[in-house]
């Protein structure tokens, strides 16, 4: 980190890089509801960021952390701090190179299965 990254309050979050990106990771990350929840809320604007606090989860602030943890770490979103908050965005462009087609197929499917079984 440099200098004035450390000066300016700036973290670094440790991401894989995009060939580091393993299917069996994104597909492991997305199979939890709670998980895929908050990529379809970040798919529903991709070009935005939002902070942890803007997603309504039905679980404690640890177990979101976790959350937005193993989605980080499977690469299928970036965090970066803004001041004290994390900021989250989805790496669409990252996994449409990778896997085309996957991302949009899930959550095709997810919207789907939302409407079928009355969940948001």
């Amino acid at each position: 980190m440099t200098p004035a990254a450390t000066a300016a309050g700036t973290r670094d979050l440790p991401h894989p890089a995009r060939d580091d990106i393993r299917l069996e990771d994104v597909l492991h990350a997305l199979s939890d509801p709670v998980r895929l929840r908050i990529v379809r809320d970040l798919a529903a604007d991709s070009d935005a960021l939002f902070s942890c606090s803007h997603f309504d989860l039905p679980v404690t602030k640890s177990t979101t952390t976790h959350h937005f943890r193993v989605l980080r770490e499977s690469g299928v979103i970036r965090q970066t701090y803004r001041g004290t908050a994390k900021m989250n965005g989805l790496r669409r462009d990252d996994l449409d190179v990778l896997f085309p087609g996957l991302l949009d197929a899930l959550l095709a499917a997810a919207a789907r299965q939302a409407a079928r079984v009355g969940t948001g």
